[in-house]
């Protein structure tokens, strides 16, 4: 991996997601927002208005990307011409970082516009950690990975999934996302005991948290991102906090996007925690 290293904004405090029901909205009046994290595959294509006004709101807030394109986990080719727009554009943006999801979303070719779950394996963890460094030598940075919800578990599973994770850290020798909402799905649907694994997230690896609701289905329950955060999920945020609280918190809304004054709302609320307000 390149030692490079960008003359980025530091992330702070809580963000938002940037959507595109809020973008005028934002460019218009600039509300006080910390940092905004744009889902990159939105803002791949060249020219247009896309571009004019993701410019606009590159000079206003600092920005990280979120992709799910990657396909960390496949055994497909690694889709370098990919990583190499998602360079370009962290480049227009001054992106201070880059996120993918640990999971695969291809097979022989096939996109399944999903992210599919990996058993936890010694021969998983091999696989993702050279992937995750061919990527990271391709970007010259360090990304961060995101622990996902799953609706499945593998017989070769072999590790827990935190153990899966921490290992997996080390040796690729990059960063975590903390999706708290996708560890309290796992823990509803699988058992996944939340409030362990909240406990032994290493809070070195740890650069950013997600925060989003979910949507409760007849037996189980769907990492819709498309309601406000549960209870449940405050409390294992809160959890997290207080081991360390100064960790950049998104609110993540994807689906049945409401007005932008509840994103905000919901900002203030984990702005509020992060405090030691709440």
């Amino acid at each position: 991996m390149s030692n490079q290293t960008k003359d980025t904004r530091p992330i702070v405090g809580a963000g938002i997601g940037l959507r595109s029901q809020h973008i005028n909205e934002i460019i218009n009046t600039l509300p006080d927002i910390p940092w905004l994290e744009l889902l990159a595959d939105n803002h791949l294509a060249e020219g247009g208005l896309d571009v004019a006004q993701l410019d606009h709101i590159a000079d206003n807030y600092p920005l990280t990307l979120h992709c799910v394109g990657m396909s960390l986990a496949s055994t497909d080719p690694l889709d370098k011409d990919y990583c190499q727009r998602i360079k370009a554009l962290s480049n227009r943006v001054n992106a201070t970082w880059v996120s993918e999801h640990l999971c695969f979303t291809s097979v022989m070719g096939i996109y399944s516009h999903d992210l599919l779950p990996i058993p936890y394996n010694r021969s998983s963890l091999k696989h993702c950690a050279d992937r995750i460094s061919q990527i990271q030598d391709l970007l010259g940075e360090r990304i961060l990975i995101e622990n996902v919800s799953s609706y499945m578990s593998f017989k070769q599973t072999e590790m827990t999934e935190i153990e899966f994770i921490m290992e997996l850290l080390e040796q690729a020798d990059c960063y975590l996302l903390a999706d708290i909402n996708n560890i309290y799905v796992n823990h509803l649907n699988q058992g996944l005991d939340a409030e362990h694994y909240v406990n032994n997230l290493p809070l070195e690896r740890i650069k950013e948290i997600h925060l989003a609701g979910y949507q409760q289905q007849e037996n189980y329950v769907l990492d819709a991102h498309n309601n406000p955060v549960s209870k449940p999920v405050w409390k294992l945020y809160q959890q997290l906090i207080q081991r360390k609280a100064d960790i950049p918190t998104l609110i993540e809304w994807d689906n049945d996007i409401p007005a932008l004054d509840i994103l905000l709302s919901e900002r203030e609320k984990a702005e509020k925690i992060m405090q030691g307000m709440l």
